[in-house]
């Protein structure tokens, strides 16, 4: 499941230890399988029923119960094996019921709120993973996680208006002058150029305020991960400079030779990290 969706991340967790690389796979098979109840449900009180289902889930693949999902056995060693709280898998939940119905987001404040339930909260589920130690260092994160969310959403923007939604808040979006109907005719225009560059230039400063944490990770291949983790999203936001903001045409992404090059770069961060 990892390696079919999500690609950048499986290409990322090579430098794991074993144990940790099938915990963040299996992990990740729980938050796909979450969602994809609420994307590929037929309506939205199907949506709705799937949500409690997979909060029900949770307790019953812990206790054995759920054998019809295949991930279930590797989830839960996974849950007991890092003392994940039950908490985030909750939150994540009440993230993936923010996508229910048509989506339309008001204000960065809601922005930042729907990124943290998507997103930050993997990366603190991943903290356990990777075994974070110092506390403190969530902070950095909830960061990353808000910087990846970010980067779906612009790398996105075709994909989401076809399921009716729209993450970049309304207020933003008439501060430079584009309104849904421009999005939807896939006007690239001086105004939505500058509106892309405003979204591209704050995940920017998220990717880079989280590098912060990344020494505080066990230094086993946990720390490699997450750089290279960084530097693969944040290249998709070069993809889309590259095509000249057009994300309605091409979806922006980082092909195997750029990952590789990225891969040199994260690894002479990580040596330079450990140096200062």
């Amino acid at each position: 499941m990892t390696a079919k969706h999500a690609r950048s991340f499986y290409f990322s967790s090579f430098a794991l230890p074993p144990e940790k690389k099938t915990a963040a796979y299996a992990v990740y098979a729980f938050c796909r399988h979450a969602d994809d109840l609420v994307d590929f449900a037929a309506n939205q009180a199907e949506a709705t029923a799937a949500i409690e289902r997979v909060g029900a889930a949770f307790d019953r693949i812990l206790a054995g119960e759920a054998k019809e999902l295949e991930f279930a056995p590797a989830f839960a060693w996974a849950v007991r094996r890092y003392e994940i709280p039950r908490e985030h898998f909750l939150d994540l939940v009440r993230g993936v019921s923010m996508d229910l119905g048509p989506v339309r987001i008001k204000t960065w404040e809601e922005l930042y709120e729907y990124c943290y339930y998507v997103a930050s909260v993997v990366g603190l589920m991943m903290c356990r993973i990777f075994e974070l130690s110092d506390p403190q260092q969530e902070a950095r994160a909830i960061e990353l996680g808000l910087a990846m969310q970010l980067t779906n959403i612009l790398r996105d923007i075709r994909e989401d208006l076809d399921r009716d939604r729209i993450y970049l808040p309304e207020e933003e979006l008439a501060r430079f002058g584009v309104d849904e109907t421009a999005l939807r005719e896939g006007r690239v225009d001086d105004a939505f150029v500058r509106m892309m560059q405003f979204q591209i230039e704050r995940a920017r400063r998220y990717y880079t305020s989280s590098e912060l944490g990344i020494r505080a990770l066990a230094d086993d291949g946990s720390q490699y991960t997450v750089w290279l983790m960084r530097m693969v999203y944040a290249g998709i936001l070069d993809g889309i400079e590259s095509q000249k903001y057009d994300v309605f045409f091409a979806r922006a992404s980082t092909g195997l030779l750029r990952k590789l090059s990225l891969a040199w770069e994260a690894r002479r961060r990580h040596r330079a990290s450990r140096e200062t």
